[in-house]
């Protein structure tokens, strides 16, 4: 991280050194990749599409690193036709990092790091079974002052297969306190 790079900040994360949280670069992609795998609990997309991600969506994606070791990170992009709403893709944090708050640190970081530039809401999916990615949407939320809605945006039948990908169930949060309601709705 250099001096002058802005939209770094480091944070102390209980229990840990301190974790720098900055935009990703295309070098990170290998290990954003090998850190969606070790979650255990993300579909892993190719090695490739973690280095276009790393390209093409650094802004809205954030990466933390312990002593330049990426450890945790939040791959995002705004909505195409919704400009003001942050859809969080995957969210991951290393074993050794994990338990420390340094998921909200990273969702926390990332939103306001795109509140300047009318970020006013938040998107996700999550399984029902993903208790951890449950607790840190809600609390982010009760965090921000901001309600949330949850639909089930895809069902089992959509994916391909047997039957056995949960359905996702997508939480729109926003908008923040303070934020202007979106006028181009929800």
């Amino acid at each position: 991280m250099s001096p002058d790079d802005a939209s770094a900040t480091v944070a102390q994360v209980p229990g840990s050194t301190m974790v720098a949280l900055e935009n990703p670069s295309v070098s990170d992609g290998p290990d954003l990749w090998r850190l969606a795998r070790e979650a255990g609990s993300l579909d892993v997309n190719s090695p490739y599409a973690y280095l276009i991600w790393c390209r093409d969506f650094a802004a809205t994606s954030v990466v933390a690193r312990d002593e330049d070791r990426p450890v945790g990170f939040i791959s995002g992009y705004t909505r195409p036709e919704r400009a003001e709403t942050l859809f969080v893709w995957q969210v991951a944090v290393a074993p050794t990092h994990r338990r420390q708050g340094l998921a909200r640190r990273m969702l926390d970081h990332l939103a306001d790091s795109l509140v300047p530039q009318g970020v006013s809401s938040v998107e996700a999916t999550v399984t029902p079974s993903n208790e951890s990615s449950t607790r840190l949407f809600t609390s982010f939320a009760q965090a921000r002052g901001a309600a949330v809605q949850r639909d089930v945006l895809f069902t089992e039948n959509h994916f391909p297969g047997d039957g056995a990908h949960e359905p996702e169930v997508l939480f729109h949060i926003g908008p923040f306190a303070g934020s202007a309601p979106s006028l181009s709705g929800r």
